[in-house]
C-alpha cells in the first residue's frame, strides 16, 4: 500500500537535511538533493521508501567517511574500522570504500608514502618502527616495502637525535653515548645504526655544531 508525502521540512540543526513525513508522521530524512525529487502529495511504495532510506544511509556514511579523511590521509583499513565503529553494515561500508578508492580519496600506496615522509620530517624513526605502524593500519606488505625503499636509516637516525645534542653537550662521553643509544633504540633503530650515529655525534665537529 502506497504512502503519501504530507510534509517536507528542512531540519533546524542541519540545513542540508530534510525530514520526510508520510501520512502525517515523520518517516525518515534525506539530503537536499534527494529531497528535490520529492513533493508534497507524492505517493511512495514500500519499495521506493526502502530505496530512499538505503540511499540516504549510504550518503550519510560517505559524508562521515569524508569527514574522517579530513583530518589526515587514512588507510583503507582505518576507514573501514571507523565506519564499523559507527554501526554501518558491511554492504554499506564496501560501497562507501569502493567509491572513495575510485575517487582517490583512499589510496594505500599514497597513504604509505605520506606516512613515511611525515615521519622523516617530523618524527624520524627506523624502517622497522614505521613498518610496524603501517602494518597496524592494515597496509599491505608490498606497499610498505615500496614506501620504505628509499629511507636512509642513518640519516633518519641523525635527524632524530641531532636536536637533542645541544641539551646533552655537557655530559661525559659515556653518559652522552648512553643518551644517544637509549633515545635511538626507543625509535626502533638497530644497534649498528645507533653505534654509527653515536660515533658521528661524538666527533668534535658534530658535537660542537
Amino acid at each position: 500500500m502506497d504512502r503519501i508525502i504530507t510534509a517536507l521540512q528542512l531540519q533546524k540543526r542541519n540545513k542540508q537535511r530534510v525530514n520526510v513525513f508520510l501520512d502525517g508522521e515523520y518517516a525518515f530524512a534525506v539530503d537536499l538533493m534527494a529531497a528535490a525529487a520529492l513533493r508534497k502529495g507524492q505517493a511512495l511504495s514500500e519499495a521506493e521508501i526502502a530505496q530512499l532510506r538505503d540511499d540516504d544511509t549510504l550518503q550519510v556514511a560517505y559524508q562521515r567517511a569524508l569527514s574522517f579523511l579530513g583530518y589526515r590521509p587514512r588507510s583503507r583499513a582505518e576507514v573501514v574500522q571507523n565506519l564499523r565503529a559507527k554501526g554501518y553494515d558491511e554492504a554499506v561500508i564496501e560501497q562507501v570504500v569502493a567509491q572513495l578508492v575510485q575517487q582517490s580519496y583512499v589510496d594505500d600506496a599514497a597513504f604509505s608514502q605520506f606516512w613515511v615522509e611525515n615521519r622523516e620530517q617530523f618524527r624520524p624513526r627506523s624502517a622497522r618502527a614505521i613498518r610496524h605502524e603501517l602494518q597496524q593500519k592494515g597496509v599491505e606488505r608490498s606497499l610498505i616495502d615500496d614506501a620504505l625503499a628509499h629511507l636512509d636509516e642513518d640519516e633518519a637516525a641523525w635527524a632524530a637525535v641531532e636536536p637533542k645534542l645541544a641539551r646533552w653537550q655537557g655530559l661525559g662521553e659515556a653518559e652522552f653515548g648512553q643518551k644517544i643509544a637509549g633515545f635511538l633504540a626507543r625509535r626502533g633503530f638497530s644497534y649498528d645504526v645507533v653505534r654509527r650515529i653515536a660515533r658521528r655525534a661524538q666527533t668534535p665537529d658534530e658535537r660542537d655544531a
